[in-house]
């Protein structure tokens, strides 16, 4: 192994026990094979939300694959700036993002809406939100304290919930042709899920990080070999995907800006404790005016990478928690690990058969795995909750966060004798409930 860059970052290194320190240079070898393990932990995390908007709006085949390729192209972008840090954009650590499963609630409504130029006008038009939050980060706390922010999270994930098993029925189309729920769909999921959780519980490291890959394969593999995948619908597998800023067009929606305005909130209090854990795990200090800055960049680098995958038709980004832990397993912190990662994303983006091959994988193999990672985002709500005293207050505004957010979501037409205007910013589950998080604990006041 080569020698550290500097004396500063093998003290650093040392001290935190890393192999490689934040600023120090690893040598190809050692840098490419850290990359290739990042680079499994996030491929399907940010390929999946795509996947799963593209089914629910009934977008074509060709039109998928686009999103996805350009989902990757998106996050190479954005993975570069956030290591490189350009100006005041970006955190400077080894910071992966990648297509965010927070959104997709919203985008699918946004969607069904206007299609696709609502999604894409309101997902860049919000992310100014995030971008300002990022400029009064310390008042902003004070708002979204960690109980709104666990409460916002587990509305996700169970709102995500009834699109995984969707797809793990068979999707719309088998609704449509009464085929949904049939025992080759269903039995389909669930051996994609329990091969996932066989293989998480694997001692060997690389397993367990690849679980859901490999899932995925193999439930590809016994779709293929059921008949469920044709790959004779593509005419063309080859040449270059050349990335077309504003290729469907832009629309705007109040209503939809609202409702995606709200989780870029979130997000941006996401993403200060992502950069809190990553900075900790690098040997970085986690206060002071260094980090204030580096967590300052970070979130203005979410927010602004979030408007730049909008531009080449990709959904909003976020930084992935996941690589927090891939840094503690591999001992690597160093930022130029992330180019590698960056150039890996960008030249993935830029084959179509890349996403055309995802864009063919059946809906129940999907599902199977999408069903667990969407549980996984509402188990990680209820820590966040659990970590905070849960008093008469906290009681109250979960209470009333929970009930009328899950309401929209399980009896929608509950208003539908409302104007249009407000039914479209209140139709998501994750807005009621998120905003009502956030008034209810600012408003009410309980003495112990």
């Amino acid at each position: 192994m080569e020698e550290k860059n500097t004396k500063t970052g093998e003290n650093q290194s040392t001290a935190s026990g890393l192999i490689y320190g934040l600023n120090d240079r690893p040598p190809f070898k050692d840098a490419f094979f850290a990359a290739l393990q990042h680079l499994l932990a996030i491929f399907v995390a940010i390929i999946t939300p795509p996947l799963i908007i593209a089914g629910a709006l009934k977008l074509d085949l060709e039109t998928t694959g686009f999103l996805v390729s350009m989902a990757l192209f998106a996050s190479g972008i954005s993975t570069f700036i956030q290591c490189r840090r350009v100006g005041p954009v970006g955190a400077g650590l080894l910071c992966i993002q990648g297509t965010s499963f927070s959104f997709i609630g919203p985008i699918i409504s946004a969607g069904m809406i206007g299609g696709l130029p609502l999604v894409f006008g309101t997902c860049m038009s919000a992310s100014v939100v995030e971008m300002l939050i990022s400029r009064v980060l310390k008042y902003t706390r004070r708002i979204i304290t960690p109980l709104v922010s666990g409460i916002v999270v587990t509305l996700i994930g169970m709102s995500l919930i009834k699109v995984g098993i969707t797809a793990c029925g068979g999707g719309e189309a088998a609704k449509a042709n009464g085929t949904f729920g049939s025992f080759q769909y269903v039995g389909l999921a669930l051996l994609v899920l329990v091969l996932i959780i066989l293989f998480n519980r694997s001692n060997n490291r690389y397993l367990r990080m690849s679980s859901i890959v490999i899932g995925l394969i193999i439930g590809y593999i016994v779709a293929w070999f059921m008949g469920m995948v044709d790959f004779s619908s593509v005419e063309n597998y080859g040449g270059f995907n050349i990335p077309v800023p504003f290729r469907y067009g832009l629309d705007f929606n109040w209503g939809s800006f609202i409702a995606l305005g709200l989780i870029y909130m979130i997000t941006a209090i996401e993403a200060y404790g992502d950069i809190t854990a990553n900075s900790m795990i690098s040997g970085e200090p986690v206060e002071g005016e260094k980090f204030v800055k580096r967590a300052s960049g970070g979130i203005l680098a979410d927010g602004f990478n979030s408007f730049l995958a909008g531009i080449f038709n990709s959904f909003p980004n976020s930084i992935f928690a996941q690589n927090n832990g891939m840094i503690q397993l591999t001992g690597v912190a160093s930022r130029y690990v992330g180019y590698y990662i960056a150039v890996f994303l960008l030249i993935l983006g830029l084959f179509p058969a890349v996403g055309l091959v995802f864009s063919l994988m059946p809906e129940p193999v999907l599902g199977g795995a999408t069903l667990l990672m969407f549980g996984t985002v509402a188990a990680a709500g209820i820590r966040i909750v659990a970590a905070q005293e849960i008093n008469r207050k906290a009681t109250l505004v979960m209470a009333l966060s929970f009930s009328l957010g899950l309401s929209v979501e399980l009896v929608p037409d509950i208003l539908s004798q409302l104007p249009d205007s407000i039914r479209n910013i209140f139709s998501s589950g994750i807005t009621t409930g998120g905003l009502t998080a956030i008034i209810a604990n600012a408003c009410i006041r309980i003495k112990e």
